[in-house]
């Protein structure tokens, strides 16, 4: 998604579901877009990111399409961002009920661009993006049928302030500061697992490593009004991630039905048109 973390909302300290070693530096948040885990410290810039994950299925109803994203990547995560290296993996439910699977990569401020692999629901998945100043090396491993995808880039705006690995609902722009999250598809369950991290300095660690702070952010829908909203938006759900296990290497990240009270439309000055994604181009 473009500028990242779009409807951040009541950040706190430490997770009580967590054990206090890993409790000690993680903060809650909340976004219209996100859910996952963020690390980021002031004074640290990050190289490298990494996680697998399994392509989970996704429950369609005919008649009402729905979006969903998993990616790691690098920058993003602050307000001010301008720029985000990121790839992964999207599972929609077309109109018609249909589940579609597919990959993606994407360098904010510029629009996804579309992978020529195979993803199937039940596929063992791995990526990768490592930033050395301006040059970004994507990869994407189809583990279950042994196929990769990698592509070196440079992009003119970068940011390493943060790393990610996130549950996404993506957004339709109509430009650079004009979108809005999709509804959210039913994708059950999603577990991220072997999450790493390098900084430019060479240290590396888990999501729970000491040098940085964490923030476990929760997709609520309404968490903070979008730049731009439909009349009749309704996410209709939320994802939620499970405290750290494993050292801070995995964590779930789970489907859930939005309370009634946070599914409602935020409507600004300028509207897309009605129906999703009839205009403007996806953002992760």
């Amino acid at each position: 998604m473009k500028r990242g973390l779009i409807g951040t909302l009541v950040l706190a300290a430490g997770l009580t579901a967590a054990p206090a070693a890993l409790a000690a530096k993680t903060q809650n948040t909340q976004s219209t877009n996100w859910a996952g885990y963020a690390v980021h410290q002031d004074g640290v810039s990050f190289h490298r990111i990494s996680a697998s994950w399994i392509q989970p299925t996704a429950s369609c109803t005919a008649g009402h399409p729905s979006y969903s994203s998993a990616w790691v990547g690098l920058g993003g995560y602050s307000p001010t961002s301008n720029a985000l290296e990121q790839i992964g993996t999207e599972l929609d439910c077309t109109a018609s009920g249909k589940v579609v699977s597919s990959a993606w990569y994407e360098l904010v401020p510029a629009p996804s661009k579309t992978i020529s692999l195979v993803v199937q629901p039940g596929d063992v998945m791995h990526a990768d993006v490592t930033v050395t100043g301006h040059r970004v090396v994507v990869e994407l491993d189809n583990l279950t049928r042994h196929h990769r995808f990698r592509k070196t880039l440079h992009s003119p705006a970068i940011d390493v302030s943060s790393a990610e690995w996130i549950l996404e609902a993506p957004s339709e722009c109509i430009s650079q500061y004009s979108c809005q999250a999709l509804p959210l598809a039913n994708f059950g369950s999603i577990t991220f697992d072997s999450a790493s991290v390098v900084t430019a300095h060479g240290r590396a660690g888990t999501i729970a490593r000491g040098d940085w702070t964490r923030t476990r952010i929760k997709l609520t829908p309404g968490a903070q009004r979008l730049i731009v909203s439909r009349d009749s938006t309704d996410t209709g759900g939320e994802a939620v991630p499970s405290a750290l296990r494993g050292g801070g290497r995995a964590f779930d990240v789970t489907f859930a039905t939005a309370p009634a009270q946070t599914r409602r439309a935020y409507v600004s000055e300028s509207r897309l048109r009605t129906g999703a994604r009839s205009t403007g181009y996806l953002k992760h």
